[in-house]
């Protein structure tokens, strides 16, 4: 006997940080000044650290519920756009420059936010270190 499950199709979440930069990006155009990103991971955590490093956005703070966690983001009405690259793309320190002029509006502002061996870190610093890794997304 075959038994048919009439259960509501539920949404699979596929990228954690990907929902995390679309819902700081809409929140952004909507105009607001905070925003709740749930659930919460350190990869989220250390590319907001770079975010806020650069001035894009204010406070975070981080609030552990013991499920997915939780962080409330200040926002400061800087940030253009900002995005993830899937798959992770392996970044040399030469094809940096390639990837920079494709995703970026200009040379002047904007940074593409990288994973490698010495952490997460925007793709100047990791020039400075002359490290590649693998890219996570970039903001402007």
């Amino acid at each position: 006997c075959v038994e048919s499950f009439t259960r509501a199709a539920k949404m699979v979440r596929m990228s954690v940080l990907a929902d995390a930069l679309k819902t700081l990006n809409n929140a952004e155009k909507a105009g607001k000044r905070q925003v709740l990103i749930r659930p919460c991971s350190k990869v989220i955590v250390k590319y907001l650290q770079v975010m806020q490093k650069h001035g894009y956005v204010g406070e975070f703070e981080i609030i552990d519920d013991h499920r997915g966690g939780k962080v409330v983001v200040e926002l400061i009405g800087r940030i253009n756009k900002c995005g993830v690259i899937s798959p992770r793309f392996d970044l040399t320190l030469g094809s940096i420059e390639q990837w920079t002029s494709n995703l970026l509006p200009s040379r002047q502002f904007g940074f593409v936010v990288m994973t490698t061996s010495l952490g997460i870190m925007d793709h100047e610093e990791a020039r400075r270190k002359s490290t590649g890794g693998k890219i996570l997304g970039f903001f402007y």
